[in-house]
């Protein structure tokens, strides 16, 4: 019983308790503090490591052609050891709202790289946390990605060189489905007048009843061309009020109203990076159009490969007649007459054929003569190939464009309406007969072709863009007219059951010499309206953003 007393009464002192649990709760207390310190220095160097990584990311996007040595020259500056940075990948970043930020960097690009994503590993040493972890440092990981601003908008086409309403009228209204009566002032006019590719989808959205779409998704639906006309002349008239240029683009835009044809605007404007955004928001950077071009790229994109015929009169001497059938075809996939974008960013012309028959005037035994004249000018590309930024004054940036003008293939010779159309082949026409004289037939065949193979470097300083100066590239072996070369491979035949007519060739060949001149003007005149010309492609330069890289997420 004593013995169980004792136990009992040890049982129910607490006098010690205080001293028992203080000594154990201190031990924790201090345990505690010991793994917040470790703590504290972890979260500490994760801050330094993670912006050593942003650091690292931007500095290598800003020089996306050395990356990796300059990610390291920067995480080594920033007292990390060379071997923390465990890789640099470049890829492609989009800023698509409809994408998650995770999804919107893809590496390995896809085309040029716009973006690089820094990955750095670096060690914190542990003080009391070793004796919990068994290790005596902490590996930290961090990532970072930043993508180029660099950004400009680009064009390609051809300016004309001399204004022609009737011989527009004709073209246009026949690519359009329509009657055209504008003058040469009008379209002259419409040349002049600019409006902002934003602007211009903004007010085709709202005509078409779309809320809340992407630009893509806008780009990529059908809509009808007397649509796309009508947003048009919204925003021209929004940009520049009741202008000579609005009173024109209001009479082409009626006189298509009750046209139904439709087509897809991706063919024709590619936004890059921005066709993620929201209808109605708009970037630094714009995109300027003639809204001559619009109309013209627009009716072109419409009209398919549909056959334009119609006659041409430019009263040009020695030219009593001509008629033309053009056949227009379709532009690479994902690339149009105009972009906005970064490094390899590129636009194209459309594939184009016509053909020119001219009623040549002679005199005497041969009093006229035709000359079918079968010209095809390939897709003309321009390609961004560098834009050189400079901090902080923007006007000391350049644009850089790699410019290939269409090969041009022409033949003198008999060919087929359907030849015009088949796109997968090139002709190889017959001789064509040129005129007949006493039973006697002078046929004649030739052909001429010019073009570069390689991209010719086209530079835009600033003010070069600020005033949307268009730059031309010719072929290099273009070094004479385009009816001179065809004449000088051009070989003529005499067939037929007639008497023999002496010197009949020379008469012939002598009245297609003395032609030249003129037939080079009808060729030129006629492939500017269209858009092309024979061995040059023009080029413009319409905004640059000059940001510098940013971080992205």
């Amino acid at each position: 019983m004593r013995h169980k007393s004792l136990i009992d009464r040890f049982r129910a002192d607490i006098s010690g308790n205080f001293t028992i649990m203080g000594a154990g709760l201190m031990t924790l207390v201090i345990g505690c503090t010991a793994l917040a310190v470790d703590v504290g220095a972890i979260f500490a160097d994760r801050r330094k490591a993670q912006s050593a990584a942003d650091l690292a990311a931007v500095v290598a996007a800003s020089n996306l052609t050395n990356a990796y040595n300059a990610a390291a020259a920067t995480v080594v500056k920033n007292n990390f050891p060379a071997n923390s940075l465990v890789a640099v990948n470049l890829g492609t970043y989009t800023p698509n709202s409809a994408v998650t930020p995770q999804a919107r960097f893809v590496t390995p690009a896809t085309g040029v790289a716009n973006a690089a994503r820094v990955t750095l590993n670096t060690q914190t040493p542990l003080y009391f946390a070793r004796y919990f972890t068994g290790s005596s440092n902490f590996t930290i990981n961090t990532t970072a990605t930043a993508s180029s601003t660099a950004l400009a908008s680009f064009a390609i086409g051809s300016r004309l060189a001399s204004i022609n309403g009737g011989l527009l009228n004709a073209i246009l209204g026949g690519m359009l489905g329509t009657s055209l009566s504008l003058s040469a002032m009008d379209y002259q006019s419409l040349i002049n007048a600019k409006i902002d590719a934003f602007d211009f989808l903004t007010a085709l959205a709202t005509r078409v009843n779309l809320t809340g779409v992407t630009y893509d998704s806008l780009l990529t639906g059908n809509v009808k061309m007397s649509d796309a006309i009508a947003a048009a002349l919204a925003a021209q008239q929004a940009a520049n009020g009741a202008s000579s240029a609005t009173i024109a683009l209001s009479t082409i835009s009626q006189a298509v109203s009750s046209l139904s044809n439709k087509l897809s605007l991706a063919s024709l404007i590619d936004l890059g990076p921005y066709n993620g955004l929201t209808v109605g928001q708009k970037p630094k950077v714009g995109i300027s159009l003639s809204v001559y071009s619009l109309v013209s790229a627009i009716a072109e994109v419409a009209n398919g490969t549909h056959q334009i015929a119609t006659s041409v009169n430019l009263g040009l001497p020695g030219v009593l007649n001509a008629s033309l059938v053009v056949t227009i075809g379709e532009r690479p996939v994902g690339s149009g007459w105009v972009t906005l974008g970064t490094q390899g960013a590129s636009v194209h012309t459309a594939q184009t054929r016509i053909l020119l028959t001219v009623q040549v005037g002679g005199s005497g035994l041969v009093p006229a003569l035709n000359l079918p004249i079968y010209i095809e000018i390939a897709q003309g590309t321009a390609t961004l190939d560098a834009i050189s930024c400079s901090h902080p004054d923007v006007s000391n940036s350049t644009v850089n464009l790699g410019v290939t003008p269409g090969i041009v293939d022409a033949w003198i010779g008999n060919v087929s309406m359907a030849d015009m159309t088949n796109f997968t082949s090139k002709p190889n026409p017959p001789p064509a007969v040129l005129v007949g004289v006493g039973g006697l037939n002078v046929s004649g065949r030739a052909h001429a072709a010019m073009g570069n193979t390689s991209a010719t470097p086209v530079t835009f300083t600033y003010v070069d863009i600020q005033s949307q100066l268009a730059k031309t590239v010719s072929t290099q072996n273009f070094a004479s007219s385009l009816t001179s070369s065809l004449l000088g491979d051009l070989s003529l035949s005499i067939n037929g059951a007639g008497l023999p007519i002496p010197g009949l060739t020379s008469t012939v060949a002598g009245i297609l010499s003395g032609a030249t001149t003129s037939i080079d003007q009808l060729i030129a005149s006629t492939l500017s309206t269209l858009g092309v010309r024979v061995g040059q492609a023009d080029v413009w330069v319409t905004g640059v953003r000059c940001d510098g890289a940013v971080l992205v997420n």
